[in-house]
Formats: C-alpha cells, structure tokens, sequence
C-alpha cells in the first residue's frame, strides 16, 4: 500500500514538473509580440481589445465641455515599428521630444511618446492575457482636445486613409 501512494506521489510530481515549464515556455514574448504587431496590420487588428478602455475625448467647440466617443477598430491608426523607438530628440526651438516604454513589467508594459513638460502625443498599453499580449488601451494625439467634435468624421476618414498606406506595406 506504501508502494502505491509512493508511486502515485511520483508520477503527481513528475506531472507537475513537465506541465509547469510548458506553461511558461507558451508565455507570448513582449519582443517578439510587438515586431508582429507593427508589421502586419491583420495581426495588429487582432491583437487589440475594442472597444478600448479609454474614450476618444474631443472639445465639444464651447471651451468648456466634451464629447466622448468609443475608441473602436472604425477609429484605430495602425502603429508602425518607428512608433515604438525609444528615444530623445531636441528639436530646434520646439523642444526635447521623448519616446520611451516607461512599465515594463511581466504582464503590463506602457509605452509614452510627446514633448518634456507637455501632452502626451502617444500613450499606449498592452496587458498579458491568457498568455498572450493584446493592446487594451491608448491615447493618441490624432483625437485630442484640440480637435473638435464636428471634426471627428473627418479625422477618421484621414485616419483611415494612413491606414490604407500601412495595409499596403504591411498587410
């Protein structure tokens, strides 16, 4: 009877052994994740939650109120891997522009591009889920309080018509 639980306990550890490394070994690579997802537009669109998180928040044109709309796939500007250079820039008399992932930790990474001690052009966040990485939020200076709601169709179709150029490169 001994013999029996001895056994048992083994071949328990011994699945537990294999199925634990598996599991790890599935784990989608952030790297590896984001060269996908900025050179193929079909991945990139699979690859995001929508709605996201955040509202498209736009000045509704009297200065003190606005409207929000659903960030969907319709609004969505394909990222390229340029987007995603980490680096700093001074730029003649505009100032010091900085790109950079700002979390990185195992299952959240941020990445956050604009000028010192300005708005953010460009944040953008991706979760680890069900052990793959999906972008789940961003902000994005295409739809920013500058732009007004009565313009929104109009910033979409441009939206749209960079993407057609991105799908072209990167389908």
């Amino acid at each position: 009877m001994k013999k029996n639980y001895l056994v048992i306990g083994l071949l328990l550890m011994s699945l537990f052994t294999n199925i634990l490394p598996l599991r790890a070994a599935q784990e989608e690579n952030f790297s590896v994740f984001l060269h996908k997802f900025t050179t193929s537009a079909a991945f990139q669109y699979s690859r995001i939650k929508f709605p996201l998180k955040s509202n498209i928040v736009l000045s509704a044109g009297d200065g003190e109120n606005e409207k929000n709309f659903p960030f969907t796939k319709k609004e969505w500007p394909l990222l390229d891997e340029k987007t995603f250079k980490e680096e700093r820039h001074e730029m003649q008399g505009e100032g010091v522009y900085v790109s950079k992932f700002t979390i990185k930790e195992p299952t959240h990474v941020e990445f956050e591009a604009g000028y010192e001690e300005s708005e953010l052009d460009l944040r953008v966040r991706f979760d680890l889920i069900d052990d793959k990485w999906f972008l789940t939020d961003c902000y994005t200076a295409w739809y920013n309080f500058s732009i007004l709601a009565t313009e929104f169709r109009q910033t979409v179709l441009e939206v749209q018509a960079e993407n057609k150029k991105f799908v072209m490169q990167h389908p």
